[in-house]
Order: structure tokens, then C-alpha cells, then sequence
């Protein structure tokens, strides 16, 4: 589940895509692009922010994440998510989340 439409105003001119320089993370039945801190997904025209809502526990995640863990991270407001199995986890409290 993710925020109501939220279009990203201040996004400019750029245009995201293979080769652009920005992580691509799947999600759901799109690509987010790690952009500024949050993510971006092209919607009718523009480009709208594509936040997860609610709280959503990854189930039996045992991997512990880590600067050197080898997933690829991604600078997300005020904490670091991970790219792995083709979602995001972020660490919160004694477990992981799934975004």
C-alpha cells in the first residue's frame, strides 16, 4: 500500500530511466526511482513520490543488513533502506519492514 497521489512539483526536467544514474527499485506494478532522499515513480505525465503507508513487518527476514552486507542501499528520509528480493527493508526496532 502506498500515500495517496502526491505529485513531486519541484522534480524538474530529469527524466528517470535505465542508465540515469538513480537506483531502480521495484515496487509493485512499477520502477521507483531513489531520487533527493525519496522515491519517484512516473505517473500520467509527471512524477509523483511513492511512499509506503502503514507498517508492514517482513516476516522471517534473518539477514542482518549492514554497510558492508552487500545489498544496495538507499537513502531514505531519515534512516538507510536496503534493496534485497525485490523490495526494500528498513530496519525498525528489533526487526525489519518491508516497503
Amino acid at each position: 500500500m502506498t500515500t495517496p497521489h502526491q505529485e513531486h512539483t519541484e522534480h524538474g526536467t530529469h527524466r528517470h530511466g535505465p542508465g540515469c544514474g538513480h537506483n531502480a527499485v521495484p515496487h509493485g506494478d512499477h520502477l521507483d526511482y531513489v531520487h533527493d532522499g525519496h522515491l519517484h515513480r512516473e505517473h500520467a505525465g509527471h512524477w509523483d513520490q511513492c511512499e509506503p503507508a502503514g507498517h508492514a513487518v517482513h516476516q522471517g527476514h534473518e539477514h542482518v543488513h549492514h554497510d558492508e552486507c552487500g545489498h544496495a542501499q538507499v537513502p531514505h528520509g531519515d534512516h538507510v533502506d536496503y534493496l534485497h528480493g525485490g523490495h526494500r527493508h528498513a530496519e525498525h526496532g528489533n526487526h525489519w519492514d518491508d516497503h
